[in-house]
Protein backbone atom coordinates (compact mmCIF):
# COMPACT_ATOMS: atom_id res chain seq x y z
CA UNK A 1 0.00 0.00 0.00
CA UNK A 2 1.28 3.44 -1.33
CA UNK A 3 1.29 6.76 0.94
CA UNK A 4 -2.51 8.32 1.00
CA UNK A 5 -1.36 11.12 -1.71
CA UNK A 6 -0.03 8.48 -4.01
CA UNK A 7 -3.10 6.09 -3.55
CA UNK A 8 -5.61 8.88 -4.12
CA UNK A 9 -3.50 10.16 -7.31
CA UNK A 10 -3.15 6.23 -8.76
CA UNK A 11 -7.66 6.39 -8.20
CA UNK A 12 -7.96 9.57 -10.17
CA UNK A 13 -5.97 8.34 -12.94
CA UNK A 14 -8.06 5.06 -13.37
CA UNK A 15 -11.08 7.21 -13.23
CA UNK A 16 -9.55 9.00 -16.28
CA UNK A 17 -8.45 12.39 -15.11
CA UNK A 18 -5.49 13.28 -17.48
CA UNK A 19 -1.93 12.76 -16.22
CA UNK A 20 -1.11 16.48 -16.75
CA UNK A 21 -4.13 17.61 -14.67
CA UNK A 22 -3.14 14.86 -11.91
CA UNK A 23 0.61 16.00 -11.80
CA UNK A 24 -0.51 19.35 -11.16
CA UNK A 25 -2.76 18.78 -8.20
CA UNK A 26 0.18 16.78 -6.86
CA UNK A 27 2.14 19.61 -6.70
CA UNK A 28 -0.17 21.34 -4.47
CA UNK A 29 -0.35 19.29 -0.83
CA UNK A 30 -3.68 19.31 0.25
CA UNK A 31 -2.63 19.17 3.67
CA UNK A 32 -2.02 22.74 3.45
CA UNK A 33 -5.42 23.65 2.41
CA UNK A 34 -7.47 21.13 4.64
CA UNK A 35 -8.42 22.14 8.12
CA UNK A 36 -6.47 20.57 11.24
CA UNK A 37 -9.07 18.65 12.43
CA UNK A 38 -9.24 17.10 8.93
CA UNK A 39 -5.44 17.15 7.61
CA UNK A 40 -5.40 13.24 7.91
CA UNK A 41 -7.96 12.99 5.05
CA UNK A 42 -6.78 15.14 3.01
CA UNK A 43 -5.90 12.74 0.50
CA UNK A 44 -9.30 10.76 0.56
CA UNK A 45 -10.93 11.27 -2.36
CA UNK A 46 -14.07 13.24 -0.59
CA UNK A 47 -14.82 17.12 0.01
CA UNK A 48 -13.80 18.02 3.54
CA UNK A 49 -15.70 21.29 5.76
CA UNK A 50 -14.48 24.53 5.96
CA UNK A 51 -15.87 27.48 8.22
CA UNK A 52 -18.77 29.78 6.98
CA UNK A 53 -20.18 26.17 5.77
CA UNK A 54 -18.05 25.47 2.92
CA UNK A 55 -16.25 22.61 1.61
CA UNK A 56 -12.64 22.18 -0.24
CA UNK A 57 -13.98 20.23 -2.95
CA UNK A 58 -13.41 16.53 -3.66
CA UNK A 59 -10.84 15.36 -5.77
CA UNK A 60 -11.55 13.71 -8.39
CA UNK A 61 -14.47 16.80 -8.98
CA UNK A 62 -11.35 19.30 -9.03
CA UNK A 63 -9.68 17.29 -11.97
CA UNK A 64 -12.37 16.76 -13.59
CA UNK A 65 -13.21 20.67 -13.78
CA UNK A 66 -9.50 21.44 -14.65
CA UNK A 67 -9.94 19.02 -17.37
CA UNK A 68 -13.10 20.14 -19.17
CA UNK A 69 -11.58 23.77 -18.88
CA UNK A 70 -8.50 22.68 -21.31
CA UNK A 71 -5.78 25.04 -19.48
CA UNK A 72 -2.68 24.76 -22.10
CA UNK A 73 -0.56 26.99 -19.47
CA UNK A 74 -1.19 31.31 -20.63
CA UNK A 75 -4.60 31.59 -20.21
CA UNK A 76 -6.15 34.27 -17.13
CA UNK A 77 -8.65 32.61 -15.36
CA UNK A 78 -11.55 33.39 -13.04
CA UNK A 79 -12.49 31.43 -10.07
CA UNK A 80 -15.44 31.64 -8.21
CA UNK A 81 -15.91 30.45 -4.50
CA UNK A 82 -12.37 30.28 -3.40
CA UNK A 83 -12.72 28.18 -0.21
CA UNK A 84 -9.70 27.60 1.30
CA UNK A 85 -7.75 28.26 -1.90
CA UNK A 86 -6.91 24.73 -3.10
CA UNK A 87 -8.94 24.28 -6.21
CA UNK A 88 -7.46 28.30 -7.46
CA UNK A 89 -3.70 26.48 -6.42
CA UNK A 90 -4.34 23.67 -8.80
CA UNK A 91 -5.89 26.05 -11.58
CA UNK A 92 -2.35 28.22 -10.76
CA UNK A 93 -0.72 25.30 -12.04
CA UNK A 94 -2.08 25.03 -15.67
CA UNK A 95 -2.98 28.74 -16.31
CA UNK A 96 -0.93 31.86 -16.40
CA UNK A 97 -2.80 33.91 -13.64
CA UNK A 98 -6.12 33.05 -11.30
CA UNK A 99 -8.14 35.87 -10.12
CA UNK A 100 -10.17 33.70 -7.63
CA UNK A 101 -13.78 35.39 -6.30
CA UNK A 102 -14.62 34.57 -2.45
CA UNK A 103 -17.19 36.35 -0.62
CA UNK A 104 -16.72 35.60 3.26
CA UNK A 105 -13.86 37.52 4.49
CA UNK A 106 -12.45 34.82 6.75
CA UNK A 107 -12.22 32.35 3.57
CA UNK A 108 -10.60 35.01 1.77
CA UNK A 109 -7.98 35.29 4.38
CA UNK A 110 -7.26 31.56 5.11
CA UNK A 111 -6.83 31.22 1.00
CA UNK A 112 -4.31 34.24 1.26
CA UNK A 113 -2.61 32.27 3.48
CA UNK A 114 -2.62 29.07 2.11
CA UNK A 115 -1.62 29.84 -0.91
CA UNK A 116 1.29 31.91 0.56
CA UNK A 117 2.46 28.61 2.49
CA UNK A 118 1.94 26.61 -0.89
CA UNK A 119 4.39 28.59 -2.72
CA UNK A 120 1.56 30.02 -5.07
CA UNK A 121 2.09 33.21 -6.54
CA UNK A 122 -0.11 33.66 -9.35
CA UNK A 123 -3.63 33.69 -7.74
CA UNK A 124 -4.82 37.01 -6.57
CA UNK A 125 -7.91 36.68 -3.82
CA UNK A 126 -10.81 38.84 -4.13
CA UNK A 127 -13.76 39.62 -2.08
CA UNK A 128 -17.05 39.76 -3.65
CA UNK A 129 -20.40 38.64 -4.66
CA UNK A 130 -18.89 35.46 -6.93
CA UNK A 131 -21.82 36.25 -9.04
CA UNK A 132 -21.33 39.25 -10.67
CA UNK A 133 -17.66 38.04 -11.91
CA UNK A 134 -14.83 40.39 -11.78
CA UNK A 135 -15.56 42.98 -14.72
CA UNK A 136 -12.66 44.86 -14.19
CA UNK A 137 -10.45 41.87 -15.06
CA UNK A 138 -12.57 40.87 -18.07
CA UNK A 139 -12.51 39.26 -20.76
CA UNK A 140 -11.40 35.80 -19.20
CA UNK A 141 -9.89 32.60 -20.91
CA UNK A 142 -11.41 30.36 -18.68
CA UNK A 143 -13.78 30.45 -15.94
CA UNK A 144 -14.19 27.89 -13.23
CA UNK A 145 -17.08 27.91 -10.63
CA UNK A 146 -17.16 26.04 -7.47
CA UNK A 147 -20.70 26.73 -6.38
CA UNK A 148 -23.73 25.18 -7.65
CA UNK A 149 -26.02 27.80 -9.89
CA UNK A 150 -29.86 26.82 -10.28
CA UNK A 151 -31.13 27.01 -14.01
CA UNK A 152 -28.23 28.57 -15.26
CA UNK A 153 -25.29 30.49 -14.69
CA UNK A 154 -25.36 33.76 -14.10
CA UNK A 155 -25.50 36.11 -17.14
CA UNK A 156 -23.15 38.23 -15.39
CA UNK A 157 -20.28 36.11 -15.81
CA UNK A 158 -21.23 34.37 -18.86
CA UNK A 159 -20.65 38.01 -20.58
CA UNK A 160 -16.95 37.99 -18.71
CA UNK A 161 -16.09 34.54 -21.05
CA UNK A 162 -13.60 35.46 -23.11
CA UNK A 163 -14.39 34.36 -27.73
CA UNK A 164 -13.02 30.96 -27.54
CA UNK A 165 -13.09 30.68 -24.18
CA UNK A 166 -14.45 28.05 -21.79
CA UNK A 167 -16.40 27.95 -18.58
CA UNK A 168 -16.99 25.44 -16.17
CA UNK A 169 -19.98 25.28 -13.49
CA UNK A 170 -22.54 23.16 -11.71
CA UNK A 171 -25.92 23.88 -12.50
CA UNK A 172 -28.88 21.65 -11.37
CA UNK A 173 -26.41 19.25 -9.95
CA UNK A 174 -24.90 18.68 -13.30
CA UNK A 175 -21.39 19.76 -14.50
CA UNK A 176 -21.90 22.17 -17.26
CA UNK A 177 -19.52 23.31 -19.62
CA UNK A 178 -20.07 26.60 -21.70
CA UNK A 179 -17.83 27.26 -24.83
CA UNK A 180 -18.39 31.26 -26.16
CA UNK A 181 -17.93 31.16 -30.36
CA UNK A 182 -18.07 34.74 -30.99
CA UNK A 183 -21.61 36.10 -29.33
CA UNK A 184 -22.93 32.36 -29.36
CA UNK A 185 -22.45 30.45 -25.96
CA UNK A 186 -22.99 26.70 -26.34
CA UNK A 187 -23.45 24.43 -23.27
CA UNK A 188 -23.06 20.33 -23.00
CA UNK A 189 -23.99 18.61 -19.70
CA UNK A 190 -21.51 16.48 -17.73
CA UNK A 191 -21.91 13.87 -14.93
CA UNK A 192 -23.74 14.75 -12.14
CA UNK A 193 -21.70 16.50 -8.81
CA UNK A 194 -23.01 18.12 -5.40
CA UNK A 195 -21.60 21.71 -4.60
CA UNK A 196 -22.44 24.40 -1.97
CA UNK A 197 -25.02 26.96 -3.47
CA UNK A 198 -23.67 29.67 -5.41
CA UNK A 199 -24.94 32.51 -3.31
CA UNK A 200 -24.88 36.57 -4.46
CA UNK A 201 -25.01 39.49 -1.96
Amino acid sequence: MGRPEQDLYAELRSRGVPDRIVAAMARVPRELFAPPAFGDRAYVNEPLPLPAGQTISQPYVVGRMCELLELTGTEKVLDIGTGSGWHAAVLAQLAGRVVSIERHTVLARLAERNLAAARVRNVTVIIGDGTLGHPAGAPYDAINIAAAARRRVPAPVEEQLADGGRLVAPVDDRLLLVRRIGNVLQSTAHEGVRFVPLVGD
